[in-house]
């Protein structure tokens, strides 16, 4: 029994020892957050003052949440649609180009298939800051230039090598008499990804929507560069309005970043439970 309770001892000690280690790690990542977040509700004086406190010491300026839509450097609610709007059909191009793709190259092979795997993940390196030149030439010569169409295209070309590999090796370790089975009961190749492989490979495909959107949601280099129109810009653009070469509205900064994070906050939480989800229907199945 004495034995018993010095391992019992020991096992809380461990458990409040990792507690104890993974409050301090959620702290590290946290309090730059929060430090944003205060700065947002103080004043613009407050904030560079030389004795600024940790807490608001004029009051919380929730007001700066709201002065923020209608500044006169940018149009905010213009740059929030046209962030939502790239990201979400960058995200669901790269859906509907890589999963096809990844499917075909997990499940068949071809001549040519490895130099293809190979290529795609070469343009994993190539990044649109060092290409800005070549594609605002190339936006111009289709008559897209600053547009939502052009983010769109670069945003979806730029993830999707990392989508098709990610989901590759999902569509990979799926037997393929799972298809075999699908395909004697009438399925098509078709019917037989959408149904029998997407329920099977979800953890990936919610994954590559993950990275997908959260890359395009953050791009900033392209974007700069092709979009010269005040309302097209993302909010990745539009918030470098708020600092200028004298003076630097840092609430807002700040109270823009903080709304910024928002919509990807509630993606991750929604999209957590399919990705949980995902799992057990792949390991009962």
């Amino acid at each position: 029994m004495a034995f018993l309770a010095v391992e019992d001892q020991a096992t809380k000690g461990r458990v409040i020892g990792r507690m104890v280690i993974g409050l301090i790690i959620a702290l590290v990542f946290l309090v730059p957050y929060l430090v944003m977040f205060l700065g947002s509700v103080k004043t613009k004086e407050e904030i560079l003052s030389y004795d600024s406190q940790f807490l608001p010491r004029d009051g919380w300026q929730w007001q700066n949440y709201t002065e923020m839509w209608s500044t006169p450097e940018t149009p905010l609610p213009f740059n929030m649609a046209s962030t939502i709007i790239i990201s979400v059909a960058a995200t669901l191009l790269v859906l509907l180009v890589a999963m096809p793709a990844a499917y075909y190259t997990a499940r068949f092979r071809f001549p040519g298939r490895m130099a293809f795997m190979a290529l795609v993940i070469l343009t994993q390196m190539l990044q649109p800051a060092i290409l800005t030149t070549g594609l605002f030439k190339e936006m111009l010569l289709f008559n897209i230039a600053d547009t939502w169409l052009a983010m769109i295209l670069i945003n979806a070309a730029f993830n999707l090598a990392f989508a098709t590999w990610m989901m590759h090796s999902f569509f990979a370790a799926v037997p393929k008499e799972v298809d075999e089975a699908a395909q004697l009961d009438g399925a098509g190749k078709f019917r037989t990804l959408f149904k029998v492989n997407l329920p099977l490979v979800w953890p990936g495909i919610v994954t590559a929507v993950i990275f997908t959107f959260v890359s395009a949601w953050n791009e900033f280099a392209a974007s700069l560069v092709i979009m010269s129109t005040a309302e097209n810009q993302p909010l990745s653009v539009a918030l470098t309005k708020f600092i200028g070469q004298y003076a630097t509205s840092w609430q807002f900064v700040f109270a823009v970043s903080i709304v910024s994070i928002i919509p990807v906050v509630i993606l991750f939480f929604f999209i957590e439970k399919r990705l949980i989800g995902g799992l057990t229907a792949g390991s009962v199945k």
